[in-house]
């Protein structure tokens, strides 16, 4: 695979355009890691607008979406997932370094995995509501959900980092639909696609 998943068209198989979506969002959080953070304090400094969040907690925890979904897909049909499965405190939460290789990490599994399995290829979903409920879904779906859900978080991330003092990007945080409809350019803004 190309290492420029970025660069993919709207030629691309459907596989592609979703591994080049959960990509991109993945590479905003290296470059959020990379050139606007400068020490590995901002990832702990807790929010003053959303209690108990910090940046290190939401770029864990969209990045374990990608990983629980990824190791689904390496145990027997029907592929049982659960994203209420939590490792919290991970090194991620308060490295510089350790986030950037968790993240560069999650982005190499993912090249692995989309292209071995369809994305109609079924998962079985266990979901606490608080009620356990189980829902068959796919594995497209729940790419698309990871991805999504990574950029809520991002949202969140927007807002620690302008706590902060740190102006992030103009599409980080945005989702894909957002930067459409409004016309924005970017990455996962109107130059890829029109709803």
């Amino acid at each position: 695979m190309s290492s420029s998943v970025e660069s993919q068209t709207s030629s691309s198989s459907p596989s592609e355009q979703l591994l080049s979506v959960a990509v991109i969002v993945l590479r905003q959080a290296v470059d959020l890691v990379d050139n606007y953070l400068i020490s590995d304090d901002q990832l702990t400094q807790h929010s003053q607008s959303i209690p108990g969040s910090t940046i290190g907690k939401h770029l864990r925890h969209a990045r374990d979406h990608f990983l629980l979904l990824v190791d689904c897909m390496s145990l027997p049909e029907p592929h049982p997932l659960c994203y209420d499965v939590r490792v919290r405190n991970q090194p991620m939460e308060t490295s510089l370094q350790a986030a950037r290789t968790a993240l560069e990490e999650t982005i190499a599994r993912l090249e692995e995995v989309v292209f071995s399995h369809g994305l109609e290829e079924r998962i079985t979903l266990t979901a606490i509501t608080p009620f356990s409920n189980v829902l068959q879904t796919t594995f497209g779906r729940e790419l698309w959900f990871a991805s999504l859900h990574c950029v809520h978080h991002w949202s969140m991330v927007r807002v620690v980092a302008s706590e902060l003092g740190i102006q992030l990007t103009d599409d980080f945080g945005f989702a894909p639909s957002t930067l459409v409809f409004q016309g924005r350019e970017g990455a996962l803004g109107c130059n890829k696609a029109k709803i």
